[in-house]
């Protein structure tokens, strides 16, 4: 097995950031209703409310998508709404190790939708 798989099943074994944050500060939920995967997301913005302090997610579905989650999640922490704002299909696919089937794309971009529809 290469390491692009094994890291995907790590992720969706042992998904980073997996959990609810009380009191945040946005709730989004997305799903695939092709396949039910399913995805809420836990956000806690800065005091100016232009990034992310921290994230969470609870969910079930595939290993891509939980992976994905679990990748994207570790990834945006920190980082600002604008910039968060500009991430792409194809970075979401270099993050999960550079190959998905395309059969499999919803559901690698699954967390990626439910972070566009962050309005702050």
């Amino acid at each position: 097995m290469d390491l692009y798989r094994e890291e995907i099943l790590e992720h969706w074994q042992n998904p980073q950031n997996f959990g609810e944050i009380k009191k945040a500060d946005l709730v989004i939920e997305q799903a695939n209703p092709l396949c039910g995967d399913e995805i809420t997301l836990f956000i806690k913005l800065d005091d100016n409310r232009s990034a992310i302090r921290d994230i969470r997610f609870t969910g079930s579905g595939c290993a891509i998508s939980i992976a994905s989650a679990s990748i994207l999640s570790e990834n945006i922490k920190n980082k600002t709404v604008s910039v968060i704002s500009k991430i792409t299909g194809t970075d979401v696919i270099k993050l999960l190790g550079g190959q998905i089937a395309p059969a499999r794309l919803k559901c690698a971009f699954l967390p990626l939708e439910a972070l566009r529809r962050i309005r702050v």
